[in-house]
């Protein structure tokens, strides 16, 4: 059985497999390799780069898997891979904690103005220390502060675990009104906690940070209208998926002083984001890199051998 992985796994994973008796080959679409094995190929790998579209689910005619070695699955057809009988499949809340690291990294980012000081510290801290020590000395603690966070899912629910942990007061916004509950275990104790869960528009209006956590979106969730409903002098990060943010709108809202700051690791148009959103100061900014942390995807890497593994055992 041929296993095609696109967009990368973890070395592990790979040795695994082929330690198992697997043909493993790492190519993409469109490269010399992919070409020679297209009929053989059984199952199917991919992260967030390659488009499982229906041509190139058409142009593997033994496919019989694809693996999303990640959580969503918005880049594959998975309507059309289902009807031609080929079973998808992904790794959900797998690296929910290493999105949830990065957010609260870009929340503390974002409470000490750090992305900024980062970019003027090289360029003025010889000339300047004193004034750059005033200046960003008007940063703010996290405890006390509301965090709103959009979605309830694994990575809400790890943010939210995070930001407990700095004494912050946590609400949650999702279609289903009933609270959210929390495992949490500290220095080897268990226990449940319940979360409220409110409306979209009084999160935004009544937290200090918002985080959003959804998949992706046919039109932006914030957009111009929800943006005038944000409390003033309040942040805004986005780690789920670009386009889930008007990022017009977030411009404005920071411009006219709606936003104090925002931190981005998705954006709209990638691989490309638009320059005003990377040059603008009050962004802290990161190359979609919340699920990659070497931790996450040897993890991810196991689970998808997993998945090939029982996929195996029930074909025979």
């Amino acid at each position: 059985m041929v296993i095609a992985v696109a967009d990368g796994l973890h070395q592990d994973a790979i040795l695994l497999l082929k330690n198992k008796g697997y043909r493993v080959k790492e190519t993409g679409p469109g490269e010399p390799e992919w070409q020679q094995i297209r009929e053989d190929i059984v199952v199917l790998v991919v992260r967030s780069a390659t488009k499982v579209t229906q041509e190139l689910i058409d142009s593997l005619p033994n496919l019989r898997l694809i693996i999303r070695a990640g959580t969503g699955m918005d880049n594959i057809d998975v309507e059309y891979a289902q009807k031609k009988g080929i079973l998808v499949k992904n790794t959900p809340g797998v690296n929910a904690r290493s999105v949830a690291e990065l957010t609260i990294a870009h929340i503390l980012t974002l409470a000490r103005d750090l992305h900024r000081a980062n970019r003027e510290m090289p360029v003025r801290g010889h000339t300047d220390f004193k004034q750059l020590k005033k200046y960003y000395s008007a940063g703010i603690e996290l405890a006390g502060k509301r965090l709103g966070i959009i979605g309830a899912g694994q990575i809400g629910k790890e943010v939210a675990k995070i930001a407990l942990g700095l004494g912050m007061e946590v609400v949650f916004s999702r279609q289903k009104q009933n609270p959210v509950e929390l495992d949490m275990e500290i220095a080897g104790n268990s226990f449940t906690i319940t979360l409220p869960v409110v409306p979209l528009l009084e999160l935004i209006s009544s937290s200090d940070f918002v985080s959003l956590h959804v998949p992706a979106q046919k039109e932006p969730l914030i957009n111009q209208e929800t943006f005038k409903h944000f409390k003033k002098g309040s942040f805004l990060i986005n780690t789920s998926r670009g386009g889930v943010v008007d990022e017009k709108a977030l411009l404005e809202a920071l411009d006219n002083g709606i936003l104090r700051g925002a931190a981005l690791d998705v954006f709209e148009g990638e691989p490309k984001p638009k320059k005003e959103i990377l040059t603008h100061p009050l962004i802290s900014l990161s190359p979609h890199i919340g699920a990659s942390t070497v931790d996450a995807q040897r993890k991810i890497g196991l689970k998808v051998v997993d998945i090939i593994e029982e996929f195996a055992a029930n074909t025979h």
